[in-house]
């Protein structure tokens, strides 16, 4: 009789991250079903590039769960009247979206619950990221208690795993581990304010992380970029 494929929850937002924490996921023998979140973001060509990977990557489901965020206000990213910074800030920068990783680890939880996974992977990092507090260590393992309290599965005795394979590493690290697995960064959009499109700006704190990890890999980044974003790089 043949294994039965474990199943996981991937948190995909079409970003670089989210791109190599799929591919990870699937290295590791998982049946994905893939979310994305359409909260209410400025930067919606991500939604876009989810789909995308997830089609590439022939997930066993891809969804997009509706939210709407910018109803709370007070990031840059889900508030129009808030510019996205162009340089570093001091602190939690105005691109952190309130409680937005406790609400989609969450969801996802949810949905782990209904298709019988035990795995959920996120792409939080605490080395190359903008200092968002639900990114840290701590919270992951306050959320995996929670989760374990909070669910049938976990009152069953059947264990969640909040699984977070790019803690550690750093941007180039990430970038490395996904070009080994044969991710395509071509599809994935990073930038906090792109175009329908998914051009990037080249200006915000995400486009800086992406382009040094690129260059402190060694590798080309194959962003796009917006025309007045090309001719300021030239």
């Amino acid at each position: 009789m043949s294994e039965i494929q474990p199943k996981a929850v991937v948190l995909l937002s079409g970003g670089l991250d989210s791109a190599t924490v799929l591919a990870v996921a699937q290295q590791r023998g998982f049946e994905c079903y893939t979310v994305a979140f359409d909260y209410g973001q400025r930067h919606r060509s991500e939604l876009a590039a989810a789909e995308q990977i997830a089609l590439a990557a022939q997930v066993a489901r891809h969804q997009i769960i509706t939210i709407d965020m910018s109803g709370i206000g007070g990031s840059a990213l889900t508030d129009s009247s808030i510019a996205v910074p162009e340089s570093a800030e001091q602190g939690i920068p105005v691109t952190y979206v309130p409680a937005r990783n406790t609400i989609f680890l969450s969801l996802a939880l949810g949905v782990a619950e209904v298709v019988g996974a035990d795995h959920i992977f996120i792409g939080v990092n605490a080395v190359d990221y903008s200092g968002y507090p639900d990114c840290r260590p701590a919270f992951i393992d306050a959320f995996a208690a929670l989760a374990n309290l909070a669910t049938k599965a976990g009152v069953e005795g059947r264990i969640q795993h909040i699984e977070t394979p790019l803690l550690d590493l750093g941007k180039d690290q990430i970038i490395e581990l996904g070009c080994s697995l044969g991710v395509n960064y071509a599809h994935t959009v990073s930038c906090y304010q792109a175009d329908d499109s998914g051009r990037a700006c080249s200006r915000c704190d995400s486009c800086r992380l992406r382009s040094d990890g690129f260059a402190r890999a060694g590798l080309s980044d194959p962003t796009r970029y917006q025309a007045a974003a090309q001719k300021s790089t030239r």
